[in-house]
């Protein structure tokens, strides 16, 4: 499978954006984001998302993102894989302050959860890596684009079959910011099979 920028497919396409073979710009709108329910009881459902559709059941996908015009408190792009408004999951980075921003992910089965780490914010670029391995995901980060650090493992229960994923920036407040995305790529899956503990029907047998 390749990442192939031709036949991404928008939910939700925004005013401006600019799509090459390399290299993609979205220019976030207001009022722009993805959430659903848990804490603040809102449900917000409007970021454009960027994606590819696939069946592939094992593979992973890496892309660098530049956020150094975001500047406005939850300013945030990153990857995303969105199958309906109340089953996704994303990781990026949002901007806070001036010293410090977050780095996380949230997985919706239905409701939001928020992981988050703060970083400071003279970051202003980070690498992601998303795989899958049927219906388990893993998102990973790096500041160089070759050392990646697990953010996540979920479980996505409607992610067994074929699935979108790809690419998404927004702005839940009042602002607009530029997204660069470059160094898109799929790979075999770089999450191996995990090696340790069996499973439970395998130590009882």
């Amino acid at each position: 499978m390749e990442f192939d920028a031709n036949v991404l497919e928008w939910t939700r396409e925004p005013e401006q954006y600019k799509i090459d073979k390399d290299k993609i710009e979205i220019v976030t709108m207001p009022q722009t984001d993805l959430w659903q329910r848990t804490y603040y009881h809102f449900r917000n459902d409007n970021a454009p998302v960027l994606q590819l559709e696939t069946e592939e059941k094992y593979f992973s996908f890496i892309v660098k993102t530049d956020f150094s015009e975001s500047h406005h408190r939850f300013d945030q792009c990153g990857i995303v894989m969105y199958l309906d408004s109340e089953n996704w999951l994303k990781g990026s980075v949002e901007y806070e302050n001036d010293e410090f921003q977050h780095l996380g992910s949230v997985v919706t089965n239905r409701y939001s959860d928020w992981a988050t780490t703060a970083i400071p914010a003279d970051i202003k670029t980070m690498w992601y890596r998303f795989s899958r391995r049927e219906d388990d995901y893993c998102i990973e980060c790096s500041t160089d684009g070759l050392s990646f650090t697990q953010m996540r493992v979920c479980h996505m229960w409607e992610g067994a079959e074929k699935i979108k994923f790809g690419i998404y920036a927004c702005s839940p407040e009042q602002s607009t910011f530029k997204a660069v995305f470059t160094d898109m790529r799929v790979t075999e899956c770089m999450w191996k099979a995990h090696d340790g503990q069996a499973p439970d029907m395998e130590r009882n047998t």
